[in-house]
């Protein structure tokens, strides 16, 4: 196998800044240089990566989700085509 053919790979805080949550996790970002870095919970240095959407914000996952069309898309098309 070559060496050095394989990003890093290690622990990595991201953190959804609109909803104030954050959680650890693995990712090949853990290599990248310039990161900013955060102290976590149990005193390690962690890079963290801002996400704009997380689970804690998205409005399917929190229920706050809105049905903007009730009514579907093929009876929308039979009502539109029924008199041809």
């Amino acid at each position: 196998m070559k060496p050095d053919l394989h990003p890093a790979y290690g622990p990595v805080v991201f953190r959804d800044k609109a909803a104030g949550a954050a959680f650890v996790s693995q990712s090949t970002l853990a290599g990248r240089p310039g990161l900013a870095t955060i102290e976590w919970e149990d005193g390690r240095t962690l890079p963290v990566v801002d996400v704009d959407v997380s689970a804690a914000s998205h409005p399917f996952w929190t229920g706050t989700a809105r049905v903007l069309d009730s009514e579907g898309r093929v009876e929308k098309f039979r009502r539109r085509y029924a008199g041809r």
